[in-house]
């Protein structure tokens, strides 16, 4: 029979290009299961219920023209109207028989899946799938039902009539209306596959792109125990891991960041007898507080992700991201692909154009969560705990509720942002949000305690990976910039950047890598405790401390301590590097302050109390002395971990505060040991240079060192003898000072006579445009800059090469 005509079609006899047949989800499914399980990709056999079988359906059951009859007074816009109607559709279709020769044709296509699984009657999973026949690219994601843990020959059938008439759920009628399509064009394959025992084990949502940025060389997972629907629907907070696919693909194992999620419930097959074939089930605290999946498993979901994206996008003839579903089967142990779709937002993005979004003022934080998009939104709050009380919201207000499923569609696209107690990074409400281009942000925790009713907010997701509701109507503005337009000039111009969540969105503003990737931020917001405190876990004293300390550490507590450290400042420095590779990433190494190292949990026990902590035991000093060692030691591990095993050999290592070359060999000696050897594996040692003495012996830091990079702050403040601290000497304070002019111009001289790479990172080209042209006329190879000074810098610097040249 040809295919036009079948009713059903197993995954074996499906390509993409049976979208009109099957629907997409179908298709994708069959064009999977030819091409890429001989490359080693799992995905569980199926077979779909046409869309031919939905018309004759229609069509033998005599009910099309009643349907029609019953939509004939419509109105999506009075929610009662489309409640009403859509309901009377859904009743009509589950009170029609299905066709006998369908019905046939289905329990036989069963009894083959059965058989092949070696089970009487096997679990299955029941999927809609929508599809119209001129229409092969519309998206209908989220419109339709699901139906898990299917067994036996009765509750299959009673299943697909179900997701026949799914196709009339009120969002279903609510989006076709929106779009222009016409009902009766439209119609709904089923696709029938042999269902993953993750309610044993885990499952969840990957995309081969950052769903926020944009960023295409990044596999986002997201995971959670027990069956996928959690997670789509955003009922838990998930584990979220990303995997960096250019060292992926050369081998190396670069999960470049880990991030417990809370995982409260999983969902689980009830047992015989039970209402509904699942239910959702509490997490016993000691799962909750480990990785549901392991490093092994994480890359080759990641692995195979590339895959599938390399597959689409060489069938598309250009780039096409996917966005996929998996699962774990708890009895095999197995990895599984259970469904595959193209990503619609990020990769339909103009990259050309730079938009960033940015509050004028401070404001009072009421709640935070993860942030879903880069926009702004403000409104009133409007706090609906249930589907039923949808209507009562007011367009233009801000959506304060628990979670959301496709059931709230309808209000979501006239809200001005959208924030919810639960959920992750791939949940329902996330996803639409970023398909409407509004903020959201998820994963409260109680936002919809923090927030009030009708309370006036502003909701950001401008801030990186964080989103805050702010008290009030915030001013804030939009900054666009035609990238095209910007001519790149000689001078590289580079970023200073100590915070990994920023990294991807702003890799996208022009740059030539990372000049200073400072790690006091990874180590003040990601780990939190002092290094030797992890080592000496045993000598804490303050029973807080240690309580606090196990508390930062969760998922650690059956391993030494020390590799929360090295494992943290591994994955942010990762990701610093996967941002902007394969451009230079300097990762300047820690330099704290003895009262900041204080700080950090634990710190207190480990610090001396110092008169003058500016000019005191910071930077290289602290590196090789017998009280400090160790913890350093941890930073090169970490270090060596981001080159090594993850393959982002564009990280080169800076030491800062190096006052003597006798200094910096004991530190090169130190690193050393610990397996970072200058030109190893390509490693590139540079020296800050920000102290008179790194300037006088810039012939003899040249000898040991392969590059220098100028810190206008600490050199102004040592050439001009002052504290740049002290409120009482600021005025005195000036990098225009002609006595560091000239010990800029000096080291740059020297290191061109050596050789030598030159930049600088400190923030007198950021927000000076005048040393900017100073630093041009000196010969500088590069500066790096903050994120926001860098496009007016392109512009000065471009503008006095240009005349340079004349």
């Amino acid at each position: 029979m040809e295919k036009k005509k079948a009713f059903i079609l197993w995954f074996k006899e499906l390509g993409i290009e049976d979208v009109p047949l099957v629907g997409g989800k179908n298709a994708s499914l069959g064009e999977m299961y030819r091409n890429l399980t001989k490359k080693g990709v799992n995905i569980p056999n199926g077979f779909a219920v046409t869309a031919t079988a939905y018309r004759f359906f229609l069509k033998k059951a005599r009910i099309e023209e009643k349907i029609k009859e019953i939509l004939s007074d419509l109105d999506t816009h009075d929610l009662r109207n489309l409640t009403d109607r859509g309901r009377k559709v859904r009743e009509l279709i589950l009170d029609s028989e299905i066709p006998e020769e369908l019905e046939k044709e289905i329990r036989e296509a069963y009894k083959k899946l059965s058989k092949e699984y070696n089970t009487p009657e096997t679990d299955v999973a029941v999927r809609s799938s929508a599809t119209a026949e001129d229409l092969p690219d519309a998206s209908f994601a989220g419109q339709q039902e699901t139906y898990l843990n299917v067994k036996g020959e009765h509750a299959l059938i009673e299943d697909c009539k179900k997701c026949f008439a799914s196709l009339f759920t009120n969002r279903a009628i609510s989006y076709r209306v929106d779009k222009g399509f016409d009902h009766f064009k439209i119609a709904l394959s089923i696709g029938i596959q042999k269902m993953v025992r993750s309610d044993l084990a885990s499952s969840g949502v990957m995309f081969s792109i950052d769903t926020e940025s944009g960023f295409k060389d990044a596999v986002l997972i997201n995971a959670a125990y027990g069956l996928g629907e959690n997670i789509v629907q955003g009922s838990v907070n998930p584990d979220q891991f990303y995997v960096f696919k250019p060292t992926l693909k050369k081998g190396f194992r670069p999960i470049i960041s880990k991030k417990l999620g809370a995982k409260q419930v999983k969902m689980v097959y009830s047992h015989i007898g039970e209402k509904s074939a699942t239910k959702n089930v509490d997490v016993s605290e000691a799962f909750r507080q480990k990785f549901c999946i392991n490093d092994n498993e994480i890359l080759t979901l990641a692995k195979w992700a590339a895959i599938i994206e390399d597959h689409y996008s060489g069938k598309a003839g250009k780039f096409k991201p996917m966005d996929m579903e998996w699962a774990k089967d708890g009895r095999s142990n197995k990895l599984y692909i259970v469904q595959a779709r193209p990503e619609t937002v990020q990769s339909q993005k103009n990259v050309k154009i730079l938009e960033k979004y940015e509050l004028k003022e401070k404001g009072k934080i009421v709640v935070a969560g993860l942030s879903i998009g880069d926009k702004i939104g403000q409104g009133k709050a409007h706090i609906i705990h249930s589907v039923r009380d949808i209507e009562h919201f007011n367009k233009g207000g801000v959506l304060v509720t628990e979670m959301t499923d496709p059931d709230w569609e309808p209000i979501m696209k006239s809200a001005a942002a959208i924030v919810t107690n639960r959920g992750g990074k791939t949940c329902h409400a996330a996803i639409v949000a970023r398909e409407l281009g509004i903020p959201c942000v998820v994963g409260t925790g109680d936002g919809t305690e923090k927030v009030k009713n009708g309370q006036k907010v502003t909701v950001s997701c401008a801030d990186g990976s964080q989103g805050f509701v702010y008290d009030a109507l915030l001013k804030f503005q939009i900054k666009k910039t035609n990238l095209s337009k910007l001519k790149k000039p000689k001078t590289k111009i580079m970023m200073n950047l100590g915070n990994p969540d920023q990294a991807f969105e702003l890799s996208f503003i022009p740059n030539d890598g990372i000049g200073l990737a400072r790690q006091e931020f990874i180590i003040s917001s990601y780990i939190k405790v002092h290094p030797l405190a992890l080592l000496h876990f045993d000598k804490i004293r303050d029973e807080n401390t240690k309580q606090a300390i196990l508390k930062a550490t969760r998922g650690y507590h059956d391993k030494k301590l020390e590799f929360f450290f090295i494992d943290k400042l591994a994955e942010g420095v990762a990701t610093l590097a996967a941002a902007f590779y394969p451009n230079d990433v300097i990762v300047r190494l820690s330099d704290f302050k003895s009262n900041e190292y204080a700080n950090l949990i634990g710190g207190e026990e480990f610090e001396p109390k110092e008169e003058n902590p500016m000019l005191g035991w910071r930077g290289a000093s602290r590196y090789y002395s017998e009280k400090y060692k160790e913890a350093f030691a941890l930073e090169c591990k970490a270090l060596k971990k981001a080159r090594d095993d993850m393959g982002l050999t564009n990280i080169k290592v800076m030491v800062p505060f190096c006052r003597t070359v006798e200094e910096g060999k004991k530190v090169i000696g130190e690193m050393s040991k610990h397996g970072l050897k200058r030109h190893k594996n390509g490693l590139e040692l540079y020296v800050m240079c920000e102290i008179p003495s790194n300037v006088i012996l810039g012939d003899e830091f040249s000898r040991i060192f392969d590059g220098f990079s100028i810190g206008t702050n600490d050199l102004t403040q040592l050439t001009l003898g002052l504290d740049r601290d002290s409120a009482l000497v600021s005025h005195i304070y000036d990098e225009n000072n002609p006595a560091v002019k000239i010990l800029v111009a000096d080291i740059i001289k020297t290191a061109r006579k050596n050789k030598r790479k030159i930049g600088i990172c400190g923030d007198a080209p950021s927000s000076n445009s005048e040393f900017a042209r100073f630093l041009v006329k000196c010969g500088i190879d590069s500066m790096s800059l903050t994120p926001d000074a860098i496009l007016k810098t392109i512009i000065a610097v471009s503008k006095e090469e240009k005349r340079l040249r004349k």
